[in-house]
């Protein structure tokens, strides 16, 4: 009886809490009525002794969103992509003026975040920033539905989301909160800091020690789990981010092609047909790490060269651009260098 009971408020609280209709396409059926669902279904009760009956009434109360396989999906022209243009949505007043006032109400978590895991207070304010707008812009998408949107819908990631599914599934039954009460963007991802949930179970921490992690009210967690995913990801304390520079050769194309790994240090660069030199009034010499060479284009001006050290390319496991990279880092530098108001 006790069993059934339980049961019986969960499946109420599945209802009590169902997103708000404005996001739901009333036109499409269920997912429950299709058979890669009752599959997905069946993978999750054999391998993770899910429940069947909320799975059941969570995919018959669900269906597809149409606003976020319009967002997920690319812009028809790929080819216009502008650095100069990204840069400015992010490294802009408001932002710098809000990262400047969240850096200095939350002084003490940043240093103590700073203390552990080795990464600049400054680069994990600017992540939090660049994310939400220290949480402004979180997203109001039911999660189970974002998901399941992309992990049924969309076919060229489906793998991907599908995998995120299972994750926040197991996330939500880990912290016995009701499924449908998570929100976040269209692409499922959580709090302050946007966490996919495979990342929420394995990175986040309860760093206010409250007994809890909330990454959506707490910013001391989210500023500690932040910083935990980049250290786990090989934050080099101290590390030189990214140096800007000047290049010039007919080896640039093939060191762009090589990817965002660093693989060459820059005294090594003369040998890829390049010759390179660093921007500013700095004089102090080009790290001698490895590095990438990173190109930052924007359409009918010259294209903007970054040598990207580890922690460049820390940064890009957050989000899988040298774009968002170069961002954050620019942020950081902002928020770094302004003094901070009262």
């Amino acid at each position: 009886m006790k069993l059934k009971l339980m049961k019986y408020i969960a499946l109420l609280c599945l209802f009590l809490i169902f997103p708000a209709q404005s996001q739901i396409n009333h036109q499409a059926n269920s997912y429950a009525e299709r058979e890669d669902v009752q599959t997905f279904i069946d993978e999750m009760v054999t391998q993770y002794g899910y429940d069947r009956t909320i799975l059941d009434a969570l995919f018959r109360v669900t269906q597809p969103i149409t606003s976020v396989l319009k967002a997920i999906r690319p812009p028809a022209d790929p080819g216009i992509r502008s650095w100069r243009a990204y840069r400015s949505r992010f490294v802009e007043p408001a932002r710098i003026a809000a990262g400047k006032t969240f850096m200095q109400r939350y002084a003490n978590e940043l240093a103590a975040a700073e203390a552990r895991f080795g990464v600049p207070k400054e680069i994990i304010a600017a992540i939090i920033g660049v994310e939400t707008i220290y949480g402004k812009h979180m997203g109001n998408y039911t999660t189970f539905a974002a998901l399941t949107t992309l992990a049924f819908d969309y076919p060229p990631r489906a793998k991907f989301f599908r995998q995120e599914l299972v994750e926040f599934l197991l996330l939500a039954r880990e912290e016995n909160h009701p499924i449908l009460s998570y929100t976040g963007s269209y692409a499922g991802a959580l709090g302050l800091p946007q966490f996919m949930p495979s990342s929420r179970r394995k990175y986040a921490l309860d760093f206010d020690n409250d007994g809890k992690v909330d990454l959506t009210a707490s910013p001391a967690d989210a500023i500690g789990s932040a910083a935990h995913f980049l250290a786990e990801h090989g934050w080099e304390k101290d590390g030189v981010i990214a140096e800007k520079i000047t290049i010039t050769g007919d080896g640039i194309q093939t060191l762009i092609d090589e990817g965002i790994k660093p693989q060459y240090r820059p005294n090594e660069l003369a040998t890829r047909q390049v010759q390179i030199q660093k921007v500013g009034a700095d004089e102090t010499a080009l790290s001698n790490q490895p590095a990438a060479l990173i190109d930052l284009i924007t359409p009918n001006a010259p294209t903007e060269y970054r040598l990207g050290y580890q922690n460049f390319y820390v940064i890009t496991r957050y989000n899988r651009s040298s774009f968002y990279a170069a961002a954050v880092m620019d942020l950081a530098e902002a928020l770094k260098d302004s003094p901070i108001g009262r």
